[in-house]
């Protein structure tokens, strides 16, 4: 089929990825770092929790996802709703204060980055890893979990919300937290775990009607390599995405590795955007016991194994989801250096 290309937006994308060589890295689960610094994340508002009790643990995680190589990181704001807040007996003014801080968190800790970059502090010209050390462009992406998330029931695992949620719904849900974390200071948004075609034409929608300016990304979970998790067909979810001015990018996440080579591939036919994919590790979530289980769980070299074939199948954003960590970020930044054409070092 032939595929019309949307701009303007589209250039943004276009000329990060030349920045980084024509492929860039993005950063790995927040939740497992998190709880490996000793956070306590048995809480409906999960990683968003910290927000509240422990920003610097926030700002850790990025500093070490950056240090790894990651090219985008993306704000503790997943969970990060309105309503979510409110529970909490937040007023609805200190919930938007805390979306802006999710991104002013990222953003502090990318100017960190830079800084610790520029003084030499980090080893940035050799590593034993193999890896040549310099300081590499990056961007914030704003986080917006699904309907589900907020729900913390597991829904966004199915894409089940019921008869009684409709598009009208998720956009009034969804609307004033885009419209905080548009305004938030970050380079783009990152619209994660989508599990359905409906919450995809919710946000694109919204996208229009707020006439949201700075870019998207939208990127879907699936558990069988063909659909989205609801059933909705991959190709189906991705041409919204194609169709909506502000998308630079579609993909998907928090997907067993074994799945993502033919979404990919499903995907590639109906869009010219770049493709992103940050799986997870294989590992099954239980919703009624609210936690991963080892199934079919991969190591962090198996994992990384698979990044070249999923590039050439027309990839050019990788990073990690849940319970990937530093180390798989770092083996892929190796493994995708090894694909890249930087001309030269960026300028300090």
């Amino acid at each position: 089929m032939e595929i019309e290309t949307v701009e303007p937006y589209s250039a943004v994308m276009d000329s990060f990825l030349r920045q980084c060589g024509g492929y860039a890295v993005i950063d790995g689960g927040l939740a497992t770092e998190l709880e490996r610094h000793g956070a306590n994340l048995n809480d409906p508002l999960w990683s968003a929790k910290c927000l509240i009790s422990s920003p610097h643990l926030i700002k850790r995680v990025h500093l070490d996802y950056l240090e790894a190589g990651a090219n985008i990181i993306i704000s503790a704001s997943y969970q990060a709703t309105l309503q979510g807040f409110e529970s909490k007996g937040l007023s609805t003014e200190e919930g938007e204060n805390l979306l802006r801080r999710s991104v002013e968190i990222a953003r502090e800790a990318r100017d960190l980055y830079y800084d610790r970059a520029a003084k030499g502090s980090w080893n940035i010209t050799g590593d034993k890893d193999g890896i040549t050390r310099r300081r590499h462009p990056v961007l914030v992406a704003a986080s917006v979990g699904s309907y589900g998330a907020y729900l913390a029931d597991g829904s966004e695992y199915s894409g089940i919300y019921g008869e009684n949620v409709g598009l009208e719904t998720l956009k009034d849900f969804h609307r004033r937290r885009v419209q905080v974390l548009a305004d938030s200071g970050a380079d783009l948004i990152a619209f994660e775990t989508i599990p359905n075609k409906l919450e995809a034409k919710a946000y694109a929608e919204l996208l229009e009607e707020e006439a949201i300016n700075i870019p998207a990304w939208f990127s879907f979970n699936s558990k069988d390599g063909t659909n989205v998790v609801s059933g909705d067909p991959i190709a189906d979810c991705a041409l919204i995405a194609h169709s909506c001015e502000q998308v630079i990018g579609v993909g998907i996440n928090c997907t067993p590795p074994r799945y993502i080579h033919s979404l990919i591939q499903s995907i590639r036919r109906v869009t010219t955007k770049p493709i992103l994919t940050y799986p997870n590790s294989g590992e099954t979530y239980d919703a009624n016991r609210k936690e991963w289980l080892p199934s079919t769980g991969i190591s962090d070299v198996d994992f990384v194994s698979h990044v070249g074939k999923w590039c050439d199948a027309g990839a050019s954003l990788v990073g990690g989801c849940c319970r990937t960590n530093p180390n798989t970020i770092r083996a892929i930044s190796k493994a995708l250096s090894s694909r890249s054409n930087v001309a030269s070092p960026v300028e300090f």
